[in-house]
């Protein structure tokens, strides 16, 4: 391994763990607040964030295609945040984890009608692996109450994917300061759970001091400091090895769920979550092969040029 990428490799681990942590410390300040309440709050105080960071980097703060990250904003912060919210309520952190991170997979089957992009070849290997694990975790044949949380918690990957190729879409129009886009979806994102929350939420907030350190870790340090750390790793390494690392994330979710909440998955959930990582492990694997492969030919390409 290079010199040069040993910051980018520590950032990595870096963002694992808060990424994987943070799980626990949402479901643990859901006890202090309703699903809505903690949302509004976490996407509110994120967003100012970042806005901050913003100023601090002296980048212009007005934003760009309105309307489009206004709808950004909505499918990524408020239907995100909230199912999320919602599905930790009553659901296991390691599941719900688990789910979410199920989203590669819907890009690569929402992208097919949405951007043209076919599932070629042996991509449809940890499509089927992935859409095994899910159906094996979600136990449709077991309609308790639990079911509803594991619902939520794959709406969230899917507005996650959905969220994925519209940012696609649009760059391919124009170009965007990814820190502003990220600041302007998330303030418009938080306005309607605000609202929502104002409406439906009749329990107060508990303001304890371990729900105010919770509330600003989950919007401040998984939100603002992660995003600073990820796009750092994003520009010392490839986006196949990044994926790659961050595949850590859920299963520290998992690990630090067990450790400090006792959730214990049952042997049927366990091995649906292994056909899962194994999925997205083989699918990170291909992008970073096909990376190499690209770089390769370029390289050749350089030499004979």
């Amino acid at each position: 391994m290079r010199t040069t990428n040993k910051p980018a490799v520590l950032a990595i681990a870096a963002l694992s763990c808060i990424w994987g942590y943070n799980w626990v410390v949402m479901k643990e300040c859901l006890k202090y607040a309703d699903a809505y309440d903690f949302a509004a709050l976490r996407t509110g105080i994120g967003a100012v964030s970042l806005f901050a960071l913003l100023l601090w980097k002296r980048r212009p703060l007005r934003p760009k295609a309105f309307w489009m990250t206004a709808l950004l904003g909505f499918i990524s912060t408020t239907l995100c945040i909230g199912f999320l919210s919602l599905a930790l309520v009553t659901g296991a952190v390691g599941k719900t984890a688990i789910l979410v991170y199920i989203m590669p997979f819907w890009v690569l089957l929402l992208a097919w009608p949405l951007l043209a992009e076919h599932i070629r070849g042996i991509q449809w290997i940890p499509v089927v692996l992935a859409l095994a694990g899910l159906s094996i975790i979600l136990e449709p044949w077991n309609m308790q109450s639990t079911f509803i949380s594991k619902l939520f918690a794959v709406l969230v990957g899917v507005a996650w994917a959905l969220s994925a190729i519209m940012i696609k879409f649009m760059t391919r129009k124009q170009s965007f300061d990814l820190i502003s886009l990220t600041a302007w979806q998330m303030l418009l994102g938080a306005l309607p759970l605000s609202l929502i929350a104002l409406i439906v939420s009749d329990t107060p907030v508990r303001w304890t001091p371990f729900f105010t350190v919770g509330l600003l870790y989950s919007s401040v340090i998984s939100q603002g400091l992660a995003l600073m750390l990820w796009f750092f790793i994003l520009s010392k390494l490839p986006a196949g090895v990044a994926s790659m690392g961050t595949l850590a994330t859920p299963v520290i979710g998992v690990i630090a769920a067990s450790i400090k909440l006792g959730e214990r998955p049952s042997a049927v959930e366990a091995f649906g979550m292994l056909l899962i990582l194994a999925a997205l492990a083989l699918l990170s694997l291909m992008g970073y092969i096909q990376h190499r492969q690209i770089q390769s030919v370029i390289g050749d390409k350089i030499e004979k040029g």
